[in-house]
């Protein structure tokens, strides 16, 4: 079997998980989200594009219900052994066929959670499931129970995060080895993409960003390619990934002779980033982490210029984005706690001079101060 954890480590988080449902008094849980159901079984695949569920009971009985096409995907890559298959047809609804399931599962009348909140889960069937089970039991949103339990990383977890930054450092090397002017943006982007995947890597969970000119003040990955000039500037946001264990880092590369703008906003975000790691430890909240990059790019004048928020915690994810659902931003009280994996960026975009620039990295949380887990220093890059 395509496992990449013992079956004991999944036991375990099986327990943790079911210790949380009893916890919050729920009889069942219904995981749409594909993360969750890797975490918990090693289930691995893209069919969440379709409807499929994974049914986890109080008692920790599991069954999945699936399309044919997963069948096998699914006894391959997981611990799941009770797997039922849903017909495609016209008209079909699959959530019939799971409600079904969850009266052999002794489940009417439960209390039962849902994972509302993920790209497993559309608003069709939302709709449809709501409909098939608001008089079957009661229904609660837990979308974030199994999210939750994923913040903190198994020794396993932390050497796969650890070996995705190693192939994020590898994939910035090839970055810095082909950028200079004339440079085309495809060659720089197949270059770290080839380094990764030349390392025993994965796809990412979303695309690469890569922008120069105009375009390197954008922060999400858009279609079309230039070639460098003579003087320019590229921003990248890339991960490393290693069995879906993602370790994002980013820069803003100058070309030519950097301008003074650049060399100001450099210096703002790696004051911030600096900062952040004081408080990037246990005794402090993620709300925490953004006051302190709101301050001082705030008292710098880059209010105008910053985003409202400045990172998020990292681990397994599946398409379309690698962000967890714990982010850096204004008031958020989730703690921090070690082993933890967490993504801090530094994203300034002044549209008024077209200067960007950009610094990040990612950190395993400790008992105490941070470890950078790039073995990258925070330089400013040029060439």
């Amino acid at each position: 079997m395509a496992l990449h954890f013992e079956r004991a480590e999944f036991a375990s988080r099986l327990a943790r998980l079911t210790d949380k449902m009893k916890e919050e008094k729920l009889d069942a849980l219904l995981l749409f989200a594909q993360e969750s159901m890797y975490w918990l079984t090693g289930y691995d695949t893209f069919g969440y594009c379709f409807f499929q569920t994974l049914v986890v009971k109080a008692d920790g009985t599991m069954a999945l219900i699936t399309r044919s096409a997963d069948l096998r995907q699914a006894r391959h890559t997981s611990v799941v052994e009770d797997i039922h298959v849903w017909v495609d047809r016209v008209n079909a609804d699959p959530t019939m066929d799971l409600k079904n399931l969850l009266v052999e599962m002794d489940l009417l009348g439960s209390r039962i959670g849902v994972e509302y909140d993920t790209h497993g889960m559309t608003g069709r069937v939302s709709r449809l499931l709501d409909s098939q089970l608001t008089s079957f039991g009661q229904i609660i949103d837990a979308s974030y129970l199994v999210s939750n339990l994923r913040l903190i990383k198994s020794p396993t977890e932390i050497a796969y995060v650890e070996r995705a930054a190693l192939l994020a450092d590898d994939a910035l090397d090839a970055a810095i080895r082909l950028t200079k002017p004339g440079a085309d943006e495809a060659d720089i982007l197949a270059a770290m993409q080839a380094a990764i995947f030349t390392g025993g890597g994965d796809y990412p969970a979303n695309e690469f960003i890569i922008g120069s000119g105009a375009d390197a003040l954008l922060c999400r990955y858009k279609a079309g390619r230039r070639k460098l000039d003579a003087s320019d500037q590229l921003t990248l946001e890339w991960a490393g990934v290693y069995a879906h264990y993602h370790a994002a880092m980013m820069r803003t590369i100058v070309i030519g002779e950097p301008t003074h703008r650049h060399r100001e906003l450099y210096n703002a975000c790696l004051e911030t980033i600096q900062a952040i790691e004081t408080v990037l430890k246990p005794g402090h909240t993620f709300g925490d982490v953004f006051d302190m990059h709101a301050r001082i790019m705030d008292e710098r004048g880059l209010a105008r210029h910053r985003l409202n928020a400045c990172g998020y915690s990292l681990g397994a994810r599946f398409s379309p984005s690698w962000m967890e659902h714990q982010m850096f931003h204004a008031g958020n009280p989730q703690p921090i706690e070690p082993s933890m994996s967490l993504f801090v960026h530094m994203i300034i975009a002044d549209s008024d001079t077209g200067t960007a620039m950009t610094l990040g990295q990612t950190y395993l949380t400790t008992g105490d101060a941070p470890r950078a887990l790039s073995r990258h220093p925070l330089d400013f890059i040029g060439v």
